[in-house]
């Protein structure tokens, strides 16, 4: 046993457990004093708070010395930091291991002296078969910013690379039917009627969509018992179309693969009941994302409609507390510096990813964002997620800029530099998450300026105040994304404001935990019946509209009845039935700007009964 000693030690100094002496709060977990371990190298890292309760359970359980290095050498391998040789090398032979099952309740130790020659050698218990859940799970919000912190050994790894990381991949492939009856925009998910002319007809249309593919992985690496280090890398193909040479004619089907997610996290175990944490990469943003709709159609997911969310670069921190008691409340605020990006489109769209996107940053200053979540358990039935209330912000500016050559000549001699503009956003959301056995309610409002960005202010920006100005002249803006209006005000050469549109809006979901209502068999196939039915509204001042230069977008709104049948845990099939719809800012078409145009007549409304149809292959 020297050996094997020498090299469990060699290993846990290689990996660097056995560092120096933490403090009093980082010692033995409770209820398992120091003086029942026999082991005096079990002793001393235990002593170091280097395993859980439920470890030093199953290390003692054996009551010698031989028993719990064993019982050590095996817990070494499921944390990766033996191999399979090391393992034999250190037990002996395979009938020489103790017995350790997944659960510490089900521990089952034998001596790891060799069996008589007479007995066969002793084996490991096989594993029992996963217990089926008691209850169907009632309707979980669909939540992509968790408030509880990533679990050490949280990960159930499938990929382990030399360097410590554990990765689990996942994904999904979904394809999908879908029909419109009105698509003037001719594109595979719906957006706000842009105030074209959809010809002869209506417009409908026929896709079928597999560029919903996503798939990504998530990462852990394991270091202190108090310091969780995870990640997520996520991508899908709902990128722009490719035209290379050997693509011109099948562009419509090769879209490119394009980044989702990105990022790194730390989290740091201060004490029992708070965690900090700090984010760096690509997430979702704090500021509105918190609350999503769970429908089939997600390249756009009520893009323009009232559904506000976005994913930007960040970096974000946060405090999670704990306050336990029956309810299990937490509270996590966060903050977060992000990338100052506002969705302005730029002249040469080939050239965005290098200098097209400008505006925000143009303005020398990174967008502030912040989210405070409260978490608690409404319901205390079985398969019930925990309630949210959420509050959160935004706020950034942008600026226009004007060459010197670009200024025009009767103004050059007041702006012989060139000229600049600037507008702020700010925005703020109320977000509410209800779930309960029978029924799952969430909802958010939004108010604001600017949210183009964020999916939302009918898809508006800013526009030129020109109000009081007189031999106004029009230029582009150094990235040909917005115009300049300058001017005389009471000749005085000037340059007119850039007002942000206004906008407002909200969102709700009502989940339906079909199966449970019946109290189908939760491991059957009838366990997996659920609906959603969602709906939304954005809101422009018909004042902000019209001073845009036409009658504009008022409101943009939908609704959506989604039905989901889980067949297991890899196959769901989906149906969804929806009506999008855009009204104008304007009632007549005498009014400024007129109306829109449906079958080349004025209209005031234009909507879309939208069907979609298909399975969802989980991986």
């Amino acid at each position: 046993m020297k050996s094997a000693l020498q090299g469990v030690i060699v290993i846990l100094a290689f990996s660097g457990l056995l560092a120096a002496q933490p403090s009093a709060a980082e010692s033995s977990p409770p209820n398992v004093p120091l003086s029942k371990i026999s082991d005096p190298l079990v002793r001393v890292l235990a002593g170091k708070g280097l395993f859980t309760t439920d470890e030093l359970v199953e290390l003692t359980s054996s009551g010698t010395v031989v028993g719990e290095r064993a019982t050590l050498a095996q817990l070494l391998r499921k944390k990766g930091l033996l191999t399979d040789a090391e393992l034999q090398d250190v037990l002996g032979p395979a009938g020489a291991r103790p017995a350790v099952a997944e659960k510490p309740a089900a521990l089952a130790v034998v001596s790891p002296m060799p069996a008589p020659a007479a007995q066969a050698p002793a084996q490991a218990a096989a594993p029992a078969p996963p217990k089926p859940p008691a209850v169907v799970a009632a309707y979980a919000p669909l939540r992509v910013l968790p408030v509880d912190p990533p679990k050490r050994e949280g990960l159930i790894p499938d990929i382990r690379i030399s360097n410590g990381a554990r990765l689990k991949p996942y994904g999904f492939i979904k394809a999908s039917a879908i029909y419109d009856s009105s698509s003037p925009s001719a594109t595979d998910m719906p957006l706000p009627y842009l105030n074209g002319d959809t010809g002869p007809n209506v417009d409908p249309e026929f896709h079928v969509r597999a560029r919903n593919m996503r798939m990504g992985t998530l990462f852990e690496w394991l270091d202190s018992p108090k310091t969780v280090i995870t990640g997520r890398f996520e991508a899908d193909f709902e990128g722009d179309f490719t035209r290379p040479l050997n693509r011109n004619i099948s562009s419509i089907r090769s879209s490119e693969f394009s980044i989702r997610l990105a990022y790194g996290r730390i989290d740091h175990m201060v004490d029992a009941n708070n965690t900090v944490f700090l984010l760096v990469g690509q997430d979702w943003t704090p500021f509105g994302s918190s609350t999503l709709p769970n429908i089939i159609e997600t390249t756009g997911l009520g893009l323009g409609f009232g559904t506000l969310y976005e994913r930007l670069p960040q970096v974000r921190t946060g405090v999670i507390h704990s306050f336990g008691g029956s309810r299990n409340f937490k509270i996590l605020p966060e903050f977060a510096i992000t990338l100052p990006a506002f969705g302005n489109t730029p002249a040469n769209v080939a050239d965005q990813l290098g200098y097209g996107e400008r505006q925000g940053a143009d303005s020398g200053r990174p967008e502030v964002q912040g989210r405070i979540v409260a978490q608690w358990q409404l319901d205390k039935a079985p398969g019930v997620a925990p309630a949210q209330f959420i509050v959160s912000g935004v706020q950034a500016s942008r600026k226009a800029l004007v060459t010197a050559a670009a200024v025009p000549a009767a103004f050059k001699s007041a702006f012989p530099g060139g000229a600049e503009v600037s507008s702020d956003r700010w925005g703020m959301t109320v977000e509410l998450q209800l779930p309960t056995r029978a029924i799952t309610w969430t909802g958010k409002y939004y108010h604001g300026t600017d949210l183009r960005f964020y999916f939302v202010g009918g898809l508006y920006s800013n526009f030129n105040d020109t109000f009081g100005l007189t031999s106004t002249t029009t230029v582009p803006s150094i990235d040909g994304a917005s115009n300049v209006v300058f001017g005389l005000q009471n000749g005085v050469p000037t340059i007119a404001p850039e007002r942000p549109v206004r906008t407002q809006g909200f969102s709700t979901d009502l989940g339906l935990p079909l199966s449970r209502w019946f109290h189908a068999n939760p491991a059957g196939r009838s366990g997996g019946w659920t609906a959603n039915l969602h709906y939304s509204l954005d809101t422009v001042p018909a004042r902000d509209a019209r001073r845009l230069g036409g009658g504009g977008r008022a409101k943009n709104d939908m609704a959506v009845f989604t039905l989901f049948w889980k067949l297991n845990s890899l196959v769901t099939f989906a149906a969804e039935e929806s009506m999008y719809r855009t009204r104008a800012a304007n009632d007549t078409a005498n009014s400024v700007g007129g109306l829109f145009t449906l079958r080349g007549v004025p209209a005031r409304e234009w909507h879309d009964i939208r069907t979609e149809i298909g399975p969802i292959f989980t991986f």
